[in-house]
């Protein structure tokens, strides 16, 4: 008799959304937002919202776990990263995304896309 593991469904996309869905996405997060400070709270709380975590990924070559998500007094958007007792803040710009991606990942590469000037 062969026991079969159940199926699971994996957490995030396989592959980056189109660039339109993510414009559509940085409509939806910087709607009613004045200026730059606000519209970065407005992706905060999306991520906030939407981004499933804990989650792991790699941090200069060494597995971290993604703990949670902060919005500096600076107004950027870091991952609380931890391995074992140590926590060091990521920027989410620079923060590598496992394969496959967490769910709400998309909303960090509408964030990058935004940042960037890239609509």
């Amino acid at each position: 008799m062969t026991i079969r593991k159940k199926a699971t469904k994996r957490p995030g996309r396989r592959h980056a959304p189109s660039a339109g869905k993510l414009d559509e996405m940085i409509e939806e997060a910087i709607v009613d937002a004045y200026g730059e400070s606000e519209q970065a709270l407005g992706f905060y709380t999306m991520l906030e919202n939407n981004l499933a975590v804990p989650f792991e990924t790699e941090v200069l070559g060494v597995r971290a776990i993604v703990e949670k998500i902060e919005l500096t007094d600076d107004d950027r958007i870091v991952a609380v990263c931890s391995r074992g007792k140590a926590r060091q803040r990521v920027s989410i710009l620079d923060l590598p995304l496992p394969s496959p991606p967490p769910g709400g990942a998309d909303w960090i590469m509408a964030y990058r896309r935004w940042s960037t000037g890239g609509r």
